[in-house]
């Protein structure tokens, strides 16, 4: 099961906003639209995400944020489901 979450944020803290939701590590997908709506960016998180491969997303990030005055991001968290513990009565 997935949950989005909705922040809406300026271009100037768009490009922190973005490192902390990966810092996180929870999110599995990170999407940015325009304040009408239209979407922008779309990236996907995997857990074995590093540096190298995030560099150019933070690049092409703070490109955008340069562009836009508002913003919204749309994170989808993937959630643990709680499974029932197998309970045996004792004797």
């Amino acid at each position: 099961m997935s949950t989005k979450e909705t922040f809406s944020i300026n271009g100037e803290a768009l490009l922190g906003k973005i490192k902390e939701i990966i810092h996180e590590g929870k999110a599995s997908r990170i999407t940015i639209s325009d304040k009408h709506g239209k979407e922008l960016m779309t990236f996907p998180l995997s857990v074995g995400l590093f540096g190298m491969i995030l560099a150019p997303v933070f690049a092409a990030v703070g490109t955008l944020a340069a562009l836009v005055t508002e913003c919204t991001i749309t994170v989808e968290r993937e959630e643990e489901e709680d499974t029932p513990k197998d309970i045996t009565p004792s004797v």
